[in-house]
């Protein structure tokens, strides 16, 4: 018996969801990063078809990233006939870096790569801002669970329509959305640093990810990783804490 659901089933009940959380806002217009990957690919699908092309607005955002993810984040705008801005933060990138250099604060290793994702959100914000819009992530089920996301990056968005969905369910409902192929076979990265992949960053494929969040079951290795992957990032995961002083007080 699959561990996923049908396609078919998960399309109509997003497109229900998206449609009720934008009556309940009040707006009509929604905004998200487009990198050419699956997940930006399939959630701009589900926008464009409940909220009219017309009403999203992919937003590329190159930040010393390889001139492959703009050509595949076109080739979905074209295909969906989405709205497009381009927002160069390369030099913002460096003067950001080097400002922390300079005040004796380099940053490296993912302390650099996070400020990729901080600088997008920020980008994503002004830009809705300015249309009434609502800024829709595409994080997954697999990357919630194991943390894999920026706090107050990729994850700072008004809504995550793909939150309940395994790996395997995004790729199979692009497909049955029509996104095109060249994006769905495309191997999942974040496009932080030249060669970089989700699975080799988190160590695990999504074929296991999938497996253990649905069902429980999997090598004792790879269940290790994701439960330690799952504690520490809990953080990421909840509101700040907030002191509350005593009535009394």
């Amino acid at each position: 018996m699959s561990i996923y659901r049908s396609p078919e089933k998960i399309a109509g009940y997003l497109e229900n969801w998206i449609r009720e959380k934008f009556r309940e806002a009040g707006v009509k217009r929604a905004v998200l990063g487009i990198s050419g990957g699956i997940d930006s690919a399939l959630l701009a699908a589900l926008l464009a078809k409940v909220l009219g092309p017309e009403n999203v607005t992919g937003v590329i955002m190159p930040c010393h990233s390889m001139p492959i993810d703009e050509e595949y984040a076109r080739l979905l705008a074209d295909a969906l006939k989405i709205n497009t801005v381009k927002v160069e933060l390369s030099q913002v990138y460096d003067a950001m870096t080097a400002a922390l250099a300079e005040g004796g604060a380099a940053p490296d290793g993912l302390a650099s790569a996070n400020i990729k994702p901080r600088l997008r959100m920020t980008a994503l914000y002004s830009i809705a801002q300015q249309q009434g819009a609502l800024v829709c992530g595409g994080g997954n089920k697999d990357e919630i669970t194991m943390g894999y996301f920026t706090k107050y990056g990729d994850a700072g968005v008004d809504l995550l329509p793909l939150a309940d969905l395994l790996k395997g369910e995004v790729w199979a409902t692009a497909e049955y959305l029509g996104v095109p192929h060249e994006i769905i076979d495309r191997p999942p990265t974040a496009g932080l640093w030249d060669g970089q992949t989700d699975e080799a960053e988190m160590g695990l494929t999504y074929r296991e990810l999938d497996a253990y969040i649905a069902t429980g079951e999997g090598a004792e290795e790879a269940k290790a990783k994701i439960e330690a992957a799952k504690k520490r990032s809990e953080h990421k995961k909840k509101f700040p804490p907030m002191a509350r002083l005593p009535e009394n007080l």
